[in-house]
């Protein structure tokens, strides 16, 4: 991939100030550091309550999480933009919508104890408000395509119970928590390339690979040359890796099975006597290559 002008993408932050609960701005962070680190360069527009841009001109659209307040002041908002923004996604704009920027690309948001909250209907989904809250942390078995699976962690907060229709798939299979609607062990949404989930923390920094796949989306719109797949440099991923793990155990904690797992295998009964944290650590490991074989495929 051969460029006379450095590689850039264009990023529109929707809503900076209105949504982005429990560090969500993290996302732009991690998008706009792992683009410098690799020479790309990024321009960042926001889009706040009353400006209308035009969404064709943007490569990669981020939309957060917020209160429900903050929520139906987006979404009175949304009515103006909305034009505009289904003309991107249709034409294959990359959109990272988490929790309620996730609420708001589908068709409404019903809360409990209030009118209900009219979305953009890009998503073929509908959340229910639920009586208690969805909460802790969480980890996805995720199949992007070119992506390879991955697993993708975080932490999820939400009462909404969403539900999806047959136009739209699922971002990943709950391993561990509740996603979707703690029902049917979906967690997310993608149509074309709209990434949508549940997942606050910021889920990005921790998932360096999703961070990679939405910037290599973002070239592929920009440029249009499918040599973009696949051609970002790889970064030294250690803290990323370590922030990973971190999150997957806490997630999937070594209980049960696994501390049977332990007594079971002479090398971890030799590292419980003599390491108890290692011993977490490697039950951890046995945890996750036990569902080694759970790909899931959201196309």
């Amino acid at each position: 991939m051969e460029h006379a002008e450095p590689i850039s993408i264009r990023i529109c932050h929707l809503y900076p100030r209105l949504l982005s609960v429990a560090g969500d701005r993290g996302n732009l962070l991690a998008l706009t550091r792992r683009c410098a680190w690799r020479g790309i360069r990024s321009a960042v527009t926001e889009a706040d309550v009353g400006e209308v841009p035009d969404f064709t001109g943007f490569d990669l659209i981020l939309l957060h999480g917020g209160q429900d307040c903050e929520m139906r002041a987006a979404a009175r908002d949304l009515e103006m933009k909305a034009g505009s923004l289904r003309e991107a996604i249709e034409t294959d704009a990359v959109v990272l919508a988490v929790c309620a920027g996730y609420q708001l690309l589908g068709k409404y948001y019903a809360p409990a104890d209030a009118p209900p909250v009219t979305g953009i209907g890009v998503l073929d989904a509908v959340t229910e408000g639920g009586s208690t809250r969805l909460m802790g942390h969480i980890a996805v078995a995720c199949d992007l395509g070119q992506a390879g699976p991955h697993r993708l962690v975080g932490f999820e907060n939400h009462s909404g119970r969403t539900h999806l229709g047959p136009g739209t798939d699922p971002l990943g299979r709950v391993i561990a928590g509740s996603g979707n609607n703690g029902e049917d062990g979906t967690e997310g949404a993608r149509y074309r390339e709209v990434y949508a989930t549940y997942l606050h923390g910021p889920v990005l920094p921790k998932n360096p690979w999703l961070t990679d796949h939405l910037i290599s989306m973002a070239l592929l719109h920009r440029y249009k040359d499918p040599g973009t797949l696949g051609s970002l440099v790889p970064l030294e991923d250690q803290t990323e890796a370590e922030a990973h793990a971190a999150a997957l155990r806490l997630a999937c904690p070594p209980t049960g099975r696994w501390r049977a797992a332990i007594a079971a295998r002479p090398r971890l009964r030799r590292a419980v006597s003599q390491d108890p944290e290692a011993a977490d650590q490697a039950a951890g490991r046995y945890a996750r290559q036990a569902d080694e074989g759970m790909a899931w495929t959201s196309r």
